[in-house]
C-alpha cells in the first residue's frame, strides 16, 4: 500500500453532523431561551402570543400562502403524519409513494394499520424515486419531498397536476426550511422543526390547503379518533388550532427555541438564504465524492440528490477489491474512528439503509465545517481498510 494519510490538522468546529436533532443555529446559546414562557399556562395571553409568533414566522420563513392553515401538533413529524392519515384517509384510494424508511413507513400504517384495501404502494430500490408517472392522482397520494435516510429527493413538484381529484399529502421533514415547497401542489405538509432549524424535538408542523380543509368537513372516519387527532368539531373545522391553540401542551422552552431559530433564519435572509447554505454545504460533498475514488453517492440522479440528508456507499471501484466482510464493516468502522477522534458524530446511515455515511448538510451547518470533513473521510477510510485488512 502507499504511504499512510496523515491525519488531519484542521477540525471541524462543531462537530454535530446529525440528521435529526440537527446541530442548532449558528451563535446559539442557553441564554436567548431566556425570555421563554416558562411556567405560565400556553393558553395564558404570553403563551398564546409566542404561540401565534411562532406560526406566523412559519408561514413568513416558508413563503406559504395565506390560503394554507398552519398548527403546532404534538409528536413531531411523526405526529403530523398520522394525524393527517388518519383523519383524512379512506374517501378514495391511496398511492403511497416509498423510496425510503420513512415512505415505507406510511405505507405499512395504511396496509396494516388502517387497513385501506384499495391501497397501492409504489416503490423504488434506495438510491432511485419510484416511477413518478405510475401515480394515479384520482386517488389520494403520500409521499416524502426528501428521502431522509436516503438522500433522494423529488426534483420538483411538476408531476404534480393541478387539477388533481385527491389530496397529495406530503412528508417534508427533512425538506422544509432548505428545499422550495410548491404549495400548490400540496394538501397536506408535515414535518418537525428539529429537522433544518436545529429545534428541539417532538412537536410537529401540519400545513392544510383548503383542498383539505374541505374533506375534513365533509367526511368522518369509520374508524375512532384519539384526542390528539381530531381537528373538528361537530363536523367544522377547529380553526383555533391554526390561531396558536394546541391540542395538547406544548414545551415552551422549545417554542422559544423554534422562535430563536426562525428569527435567525430571517435575520439572515429568509428561504433563499437557508436554501443557499445547504446547498453550498452539499456542493463541497459532491466535489468530494467526484475526486474521490472510494465513495459514491445514494442517490443515481443528480437531479434527485438531497442538498440536507447526503447519503453516500462505498464506490463499485472500491467494492469490486472488498469481501462481504468488509464492504458491511468499512462505514460503521469509520464512522467509529471518527467519533473518537471527536471530529464528527451520527455520520452512519439510517439502519434501514444500505450501509453507508449519512452527512447532514442542512442550513444551520456551517459550510467550514462541512469543508473540514472529506480529509477525515479520507483518513479514517485508509487507516479502518488497512486495520480490516491486517486482521484478515
Amino acid at each position: 500500500m502507499t504511504e499512510p494519510i496523515k491525519k488531519p490538522a484542521l477540525r471541524p468546529v462543531v462537530s454535530r453532523f446529525s440528521c435529526g436533532p440537527c446541530t442548532k443555529f449558528p451563535g446559539w446559546s442557553p441564554d436567548i431561551l431566556k425570555n421563554a414562557c416558562l411556567g405560565r399556562s400556553h393558553c395564558s395571553a404570553k403563551g398564546r402570543e409566542k404561540l401565534k409568533r411562532a406560526l406566523t414566522l412559519t408561514r413568513k420563513v416558508l413563503q406559504a400562502p395565506d390560503s394554507h392553515l398552519i398548527a403546532i401538533v404534538p409528536a413531531s413529524d411523526t405526529g403530523a403524519m398520522e394525524l393527517a392519515m388518519w383523519s383524512l384517509l379512506g374517501v378514495r384510494g391511496v398511492d403511497v409513494l416509498a423510496w425510503d424508511a420513512f415512505g415505507a413507513r406510511w405505507g405499512d400504517d395504511i396496509v396494516n394499520h388502517l387497513k385501506l384495501v384499495n391501497a397501492r404502494i409504489i416503490g423504488a430500490d434506495y438510491g432511485a424515486l419510484p416511477d413518478l408517472s405510475a401515480v394515479d392522482f384520482s386517488r389520494d397520494v403520500i409521499f416524502t419531498w426528501n428521502g431522509t435516510s436516503s438522500g433522494v429527493r423529488v426534483p420538483d413538484g411538476e408531476w404534480i397536476p393541478d387539477s388533481r381529484h385527491g389530496l397529495t399529502i406530503c412528508d417534508a421533514t427533512s425538506a422544509a426550511f432548505a428545499q422550495r415547497l410548491e404549495f400548490h401542489k400540496l394538501d397536506v405538509v408535515t414535518f418537525s422543526w428539529q429537522k433544518a432549524l436545529g429545534g428541539e424535538a417532538q412537536h410537529g408542523i401540519l400545513i392544510l390547503s383548503p383542498r383539505a380543509v374541505e374533506r375534513l368537513e365533509s367526511y368522518t372516519p369509520p374508524w375512532p379518533l384519539p384526542k390528539l387527532f381530531r381537528m373538528t368539531r361537530e363536523g367544522k373545522l377547529n380553526t383555533e388550532l391554526f390561531e396558536g391553540v394546541t391540542i395538547n401542551t406544548p414545551s415552551m422552552l422549545c417554542v422559544e427555541d423554534y422562535l430563536m431559530a426562525l428569527q435567525w433564519a430571517c435575520a439572515i435572509g429568509g428561504l433563499e438564504a437557508l436554501i443557499a447554505r445547504a446547498d453550498d454545504n452539499a456542493r463541497i460533498i459532491a466535489e468530494w465524492v467526484g475526486r474521490t475514488r472510494w465513495v459514491s453517492f445514494l442517490a443515481r440522479d443528480v437531479a434527485t440528490r438531497s442538498n440536507t440528508s447526503v447519503c453516500l456507499r462505498l464506490s463499485d471501484a472500491i467494492s469490486e477489491g472488498l469481501s462481504a466482510h468488509e464492504i458491511a464493516a468499512l462505514p460503521g468502522r469509520i464512522v467509529s474512528l471518527l467519533e473518537a477522534q471527536g471530529v464528527c458524530f451520527d455520520i452512519a446511515s439510517h439502519r434501514n439503509a444500505p450501509a453507508g455515511l449519512r452527512i447532514w448538510c442542512g442550513p444551520t451547518v456551517e459550510k467550514s465545517d462541512i469543508a473540514a470533513l472529506p480529509a477525515w473521510l479520507d483518513w479514517a477510510f485508509e487507516q479502518t481498510l488497512r486495520e480490516l485488512r491486517s486482521a484478515a
